[in-house]
């Protein structure tokens, strides 16, 4: 059985594989802010296709748990004002693979989230007179397109997609449903294509299928979490993890 699930990974694969699981859950349903941390493990441990590979049948799996918690919460409004750019990320994001290497392509997702942070920070602070720029259509394309981008470039949308809900100042829940629906629809599209670019494997597939329980371990400890932390406190764990794994992107990446 354990040939069957693990056919070809070593003891130090399978355990960052199960480490990830636990995190993705987590991520899921109670800490969007970890995403990233997922992303940067398996590109450390695998070859940076398969690891995209690996992670996005995870996320998808996670992504039901999510759904089923979060189902009443999304912000369906939000949503459909970022799918289509989303959709139109993806595809830059097809065309974007063909030309750059994996190292180039962490540092590059490393600097726009740490650009987007600093920019959302600045329009806080300092322009106190566009409240109502995340309503216009522009502020919605621009985020879409990134978290499109990132998303089918290394499964790495979390951030964008962090600083872009905390910029609506939704409640946790709603936070967390419309980011559940959100990679829920972009995870399951993407699917069919890593199986074509060949991201996503026989082998990968069954080593995956052993994680669904830690998933549920994960998204279960996520739970509790949302549950427990203040709103205030919940955005700035956020914020500062986004930072974090952002920094770790750039210099973890052998071309940095």
């Amino acid at each position: 059985m354990y040939e069957w699930f693990f056919n070809g990974f070593s003891m130090a694969q399978i355990l960052v594989l199960g480490f990830c699981a636990i995190l993705i859950g987590i991520n899921k349903t109670g800490m969007p802010g970890i995403g990233t941390l997922p992303v940067v493990m398996l590109m450390l441990t695998f070859e940076p296709r398969l690891s995209t590979g690996l992670q996005l049948m995870m996320l998808g799996a996670a992504d039901l748990i999510a759904v089923t918690y979060y189902r009443r919460h999304a912000n369906w409004v939000i949503v459909m004002k970022l799918l289509p750019w989303a959709l139109v990320g993806i595809a830059v994001g097809i065309l974007v693979l063909r030309g750059l290497d994996g190292g180039m392509l962490r540092v590059a997702i490393g600097w726009i989230i740490i650009v987007m942070v600093m920019l959302n920070f600045l329009r806080q602070r300092f322009l106190k007179n566009t409240e109502n720029l995340p309503d216009h259509w522009m502020f919605s394309a621009f985020f879409g397109l990134a978290a499109g981008l990132t998303t089918q470039v290394a499964n790495a949308a979390g951030p964008v997609m962090a600083i872009y809900l905390l910029s609506m100042r939704l409640p946790k829940k709603e936070y967390m449903g419309s980011c559940a629906w959100y990679f829920l629809i972009l995870n399951w599209l993407k699917i069919p294509i890593f199986i074509f670019e060949g991201r996503i494997t026989a082998a990968a597939f069954k080593a995956d299928l052993a994680m669904l329980p830690l998933l549920l371990v994960g998204g279960m400890l996520g739970i509790l979490f949302i549950n427990k932390i203040n709103q205030k406190v919940f955005e700035i764990i956020i914020q500062v993890l986004v930072v974090v794994t952002a920094i770790y992107l750039i210099v973890s990446s052998p071309s940095a």
